[in-house]
Order: C-alpha cells, then sequence, then structure tokens
C-alpha cells in the first residue's frame, strides 16, 4: 500500500466521483483509477460500487477510518519534521557551486 493510494481513496470517498478526486489531487482520472484498482487488489476485494453511483462497499467502509488514521499520523510526522528541521538543505539533489573567470571553463566546482 502506497501513501498516493490512501490519498486518493480517501479523496474518492468524500467525492463519490473519479473526475473530481482526481482533480482534487492532482491526477488524471486514469491514474486515481488504476491506483484505486491496485489498492482493492491488495486488499482483495472492491472498496467502491460503481454503478448506478460511486458509494463505498463494506469493505471501503470498513478500512476508511484506517486509512484516514495513517494519513493523519503522516500528516503529524510531516509537520514535526518541519518544526525540527526549518531550515535543512533538500536532501533531493547534491548542490554544486562553480567558479568561473569569465570564459566558459571552470575553474573549480565543490560539492555543497
Amino acid at each position: 500500500m502506497e501513501m498516493h493510494q490512501i490519498r486518493y481513496f480517501l479523496a474518492l470517498s468524500e467525492e463519490l466521483n473519479f473526475t473530481r478526486a482526481a482533480r482534487r489531487c492532482g491526477v488524471t482520472q486514469p491514474s486515481l483509477t488504476n491506483a484505486i484498482r491496485a489498492l482493492e487488489t491488495e486488499l482483495n476485494g472492491p472498496l467502491f460500487h460503481r454503478k448506478p453511483r460511486i458509494v463505498p462497499t463494506e469493505l471501503g467502509r470498513a478500512i476508511r477510518p484506517y486509512l484516514e488514521e495513517v494519513a493523519r499520523h503522516v500528516e503529524n510526522a510531516r509537520e514535526m519534521a518541519r518544526m525540527l528541521a526549518p531550515a535543512a538543505p533538500s536532501l533531493s539533489a547534491p548542490r554544486f557551486r562553480v567558479a568561473t573567470n569569465g570564459s566558459t571553463e571552470p575553474l573549480h566546482a565543490e560539492q555543497v
């Protein structure tokens, strides 16, 4: 189970519409649908009845409180990280400082 699947499930639980849930999550409708299907496969059952309208199944209703709790814990962890490390550098990619003498050749480069 991945966090984006949990976010998509919760959005769909509230919106009860795949298109609106996808828009709310900032993804395409097929991406949201595929993530929900993968979650249903992992949980061995449908989470929503799709016709005549979108409504949670018994399984969907049963797991929703647990997934809401997971989402709350993740948000709390993010908030704690923001409070404890507000000036921490990004860990996503190394940053480099390059000095030049005006030509196209660098004098030196150092990782910061």
